[in-house]
């Protein structure tokens, strides 16, 4: 009965947040010790961080990052072994977490969150109550790893189907689809906190062409290779669409005509120097066309800022091409 409360009670969510929560609730709930901790694997930089901690001094563990094979965490994660260490205090694996933070712990206890695709995470229990029923808390917590593995491979596998929705496939910028969602967005923002935003409309010049001399898988190769850029040079903040065929879109909130006007300048100028190499060792440049928009300044509808841009663009195209239009 209170396996199938753990259960459901985590794979009742696929919000990630809320999963990791439940897990550390189960284990308060379940498991008396000093100190625990739900560490996540960060896949990009192979290490470890610390997600949630319960029961001690959670600000020490905040930032601190574990290398895959370091620590106690470490080695569970690169082995996808459980470890149990009754004397913590002189197992060598112990030792980065005394040297940083000073902790001292008598016994530990590391699961891995293993799943299909491999290991998620870490629980790491600190000096737990193994005195009494030593079996069954060991049980318990493999069942709640076991079980927090497939939460969240459910929630990666809803996250994925959900970006695949609003993803241009051929250069991985977001789509019109999700430019109307957030234009909506900023715009309800504005009666609230009366921050305006600004609209780049890029459409690039004579592309053509390039479909006509080298091909269009070449042609699509460049479209990947220029949107890949442009959300490389574009600000934090800001946020790229392909808008369709070779027109972009950058959304710079919080931003008022005037910078707007210097970002968009700057962008245009390090896009147009921008060498692409293609994988035949086609090296190439293309220039482009840009048109600006602000809300309020523009319009307070997603027409009426988009048409704007747009005009301003097909103003630029008119009149020589390669500059920006505000």
């Amino acid at each position: 009965m209170v396996f199938h409360k753990l259960a459901r009670s985590l794979t009742s969510s696929l919000e990630p947040e809320n999963i990791l929560r439940t897990i550390l609730e189960q284990m308060n709930r379940f498991i008396s010790a000093e100190l625990w901790a739900l560490l996540m694997l960060d896949e990009t930089r192979q290490e470890l961080y610390y997600a949630l901690t319960g029961s001690g001094d959670e600000s020490a563990l905040t930032e601190l990052r574990v290398k895959m094979g370091e620590g106690l965490a470490g080695w569970v994660a690169e082995n996808g072994q459980t470890l149990i260490l009754p004397e913590a205090e002189d197992d060598p694996r112990m030792k980065a977490m005394r040297e940083q933070n000073g902790f001292h712990f008598h016994s530990a206890v590391g699961i891995p969150i293993r799943g299909r695709r491999g290991t998620h995470g870490v629980l790491e229990v600190f000096n737990p109550d193994l005195t009494r029923n030593s079996d069954y808390t060991i049980a318990f917590l493999h069942i709640l790893a076991d079980y927090a593995a497939i939460a969240i491979e459910n929630a990666q596998d809803v996250s994925r189907v959900q970006q695949l929705t609003i993803t241009d496939d051929v250069t991985g910028l977001f789509n019109t689809r999700h430019l109307y969602t957030l234009l909506e967005r900023e715009i309800a923002k504005l009666s609230q906190s009366g921050s305006g935003f600004s609209l780049l409309f890029l459409d690039l010049d004579r592309f053509k062409q390039v479909n006509d001399r080298y091909g269009h898988l070449v042609g699509s190769e460049l479209l990947g290779a220029f949107g890949r850029r442009l959300r490389n040079m574009c600000r934090v903040d800001d946020i790229c669409f392909r808008y369709g065929g070779d027109e972009f879109v950058v959304l710079m909130p919080t931003t008022g005509p005037e910078e707007a006007l210097s970002i968009s300048e700057l962008l245009h100028k390090r896009m147009t120097d921008t060498v692409f190499r293609m994988r035949n060792g086609l090296e190439i440049s293309i220039g482009s066309s840009v048109g600006l928009a602000s809300c309020p300044q523009d319009g307070e509808t997603v027409h009426a800022i988009l048409g704007i841009a747009d005009k301003r663009m097909y103003a630029v195209k008119a009149t020589g091409r390669g500059r920006v239009s505000d």
